[in-house]
């Protein structure tokens, strides 16, 4: 028999808009009690209603969690409401495009600790509690750019990277446990991330929203993932070809890259 759902508790970070946002819609309707954390209080206030409107179960903290204490305050009010959820999504990130040595500090700092940090600090948090009740699932949010990281996203496509690699190791460690852990590596996805790259200083548009896919379709992945426990997952299927196209045609990468950052770059200058 499938899995009751129903009441369960899914933490989603990153839940304002696009991926966090979606999934947190598909998880409430699947019966589960979301609870929405992110930087933009009006944005989750507002997804909470729509969600509370068609019957679900939808709560709200607002964090930003590039910031130690906010993950901490995350964690003090899903224990002291909820408990341990049952869900933790770590979708919470941004990514930039253009050339590393003029990126602001502060902005790649952020990212590494929104993209990585907070995800990490999260699951530190909250594994003990599940390892005790020998169950729970933590969902990472990776990217293909982890595994084939392309010109002009050195510290996002790091993060990612990390994510895919810290997954790993955890599932492993976490065999026989009851506790399930994996990794979303989505291709290009259309959400804001492509308009908030050019709002960091310095960042240019990135240039991949031709084939982009709907974040509907990753929170399914996600909802998937859910249901049929495995390490890791790609979105669409085909990506996951990607360390064997890196493998195989990174030399051409090495050599085509530099050109369509540079004429990016001309785009935005």
């Amino acid at each position: 028999m499938e899995k009751s759902w129903n009441g369960k508790v899914a933490l989603v970070t990153g839940a304002s808009s696009g991926i966090g946002a979606a999934t947190a819609r598909l998880l409430a309707a699947q019966g589960l009690r979301v609870v929405l954390a992110a930087r933009r209080l009006e944005r989750l206030q507002d997804l909470a209603a729509e969600i509370i409107s068609h019957g679900g179960q939808a709560d709200v903290i607002q964090a930003d969690l590039s910031q130690d204490a906010a993950c901490l305050e995350v964690f003090r009010q899903v224990t002291e409401r909820w408990g341990c959820p049952d869900v933790l999504v770590n979708n919470a990130g941004f990514a930039y495009y253009g050339y590393t040595d003029v990126m602001p500090w502060q902005s790649a700092r952020d990212m590494i600790d929104v993209n990585t940090t907070a995800a990490v600090h999260l699951t530190r948090l909250f594994l003990p509690a599940m390892l005790a009740r020998r169950s729970g699932h933590i969902i990472n949010m990776g990217s293909v750019n982890g595994i084939m990281p392309s010109q002009g996203t050195a510290v996002y496509s790091g993060s990612k990277a990390f994510l895919n690699a810290f997954t790993t190791a955890l599932y492993r460690e976490l065999r026989g446990s009851g506790v399930q852990v994996s990794v979303v590596n989505p291709g290009p996805v259309a959400t804001e991330i492509f308009d908030n790259s050019e709002k960091i200083a310095n960042g240019f548009r990135i240039p991949a929203e031709g084939g982009a896919i709907s974040p509907e379709a990753v929170a399914g992945c996600v909802w998937s993932l859910l249901r049929h426990p495995r390490r890791y997952a790609f979105v669409p299927w085909y990506w996951r070809w990607t360390s064997i196209a890196e493998f195989a045609f990174g030399w051409a990468i090495d050599l085509a890259g530099p050109i369509l950052l540079k004429r990016q770059a001309k785009r935005n200058y």
